[in-house]
C-alpha cells in the first residue's frame, strides 16, 4: 500500500495476481500480492502518469487562439510557473520549463490520489519521493557541469581560497543532504495528512473529513509547491557565477 495505510481498492491485488502474485500469501510478506510482482505505490505512480497523459492528449487535440477548458487551465497554471521561474532565473530559466512543470504536475496529482477514497497517494512512500528527489539531485548538478564544465567545482569551494577545503566538504554535505530534504519534506507532510484523514474517517465518517478536504487539499498543493520551488532554487545555483 502506498503509504502503508489500509484501504479498499483491490484491483491492484488483482492484476498482480493476474502477474503471477500467489494469492494465499499472508499479508506483509515480501510476496504479498499488494506488494509483488508490482508494488501498490508503483501502480498509483502509473495512474498519475496515465491521468497526466491523458490530459495532455485531451488539451492538445483542441488547442485554440482562444483557449478554454482545460487548454484554458494549463495555460494559467503553465503561464503563472513560467513567469516565476523567469522572475528568479531569469530568461535562461526558461529552458528549464519543461522540467520544472512536469515535476509540478506530477506531484500535485500523486498528491491528489491521496483524497480520492480508495486511493493512495504515492507520495505517502519514501520509495516515490527517494526517486524523484535522486534525479533533481543528478539532474541540477548535470546542468551545472554542463553549463561551466569543470568550473562547477567552483561552486563548492567558497569566496575564500583559504576556506576552500573546508568549504568543499561543508558544501558537498550540502549537496547531498537535499536529496533526503526532499524526500522527508514531502513524506513526512503527505504521510501525515492521510493518517490524519484516516483517523478522522474512523472517528466520524463524514462530519470530520468533509472540512479537512478543503484543508488538505490546500496543503498538497503546497506541498507539490515546495518541490517545484526547491528545484528551481537548485537549477538557479547551478546555472549561477560562482561566488
Amino acid at each position: 500500500m502506498a503509504g502503508g495505510l489500509p484501504h479498499p481498492l483491490i484491483i491492484f491485488r488483482e492484476l498482480n495476481i493476474a502477474l503471477g502474485a500467489d494469492p494465499t500469501v499472508a499479508a506483509g510478506s515480501p510476496l504479498d500480492p499488494m506488494l509483488y510482482p508490482v508494488p501498490t505505490h508503483v501502480w498509483f505512480t502509473w495512474l498519475a502518469m496515465a491521468i497526466l497523459v491523458i490530459a495532455g492528449l485531451l488539451v492538445r487535440r483542441k488547442l485554440t487562439l482562444v483557449p478554454g477548458g482545460l487548454q484554458n487551465f494549463f495555460e494559467l497554471i503553465i503561464g503563472g510557473l513560467e513567469d516565476f521561474v523567469v522572475a528568479n532565473i531569469g530568461e535562461k530559466g526558461r529552458q528549464f520549463m519543461p522540467i520544472l512543470v512536469s515535476i509540478f504536475l506530477f506531484v500535485l496529482t500523486m498528491n491528489y490520489l491521496g483524497l480520492i477514497p480508495g486511493c493512495d497517494a504515492p507520495t505517502a512512500n519514501v520509495n516515490t519521493n527517494a526517486a524523484m528527489a535522486i534525479f533533481v539531485f543528478l539532474y541540477y548538478n548535470y546542468v551545472g557541469i554542463k553549463t561551466w564544465k569543470a568550473g562547477y567545482i567552483k561552486h563548492f569551494l567558497g569566496p575564500m581560497p583559504v576556506l576552500a577545503p573546508l568549504m568543499l566538504v561543508l558544501e558537498l554535505i550540502s549537496h547531498c543532504a537535499r536529496p533526503l530534504s526532499l524526500t522527508l519534506r514531502l513524506l513526512g507532510n503527505i504521510r501525515g495528512e492521510e493518517i490524519v484523514l484516516v483517523l478522522l474517517f474512523t472517528l466520524a465518517p463524514v462530519v470530520s473529513t468533509l472540512p479537512m478536504y478543503f484543508l488538505f487539499i490546500l496543503a498538497k498543493s503546497i506541498q507539490a509547491v515546495i518541490f517545484f520551488m526547491l528545484t528551481m532554487i537548485y537549477l538557479k545555483g547551478a546555472v549561477e557565477h560562482a561566488h
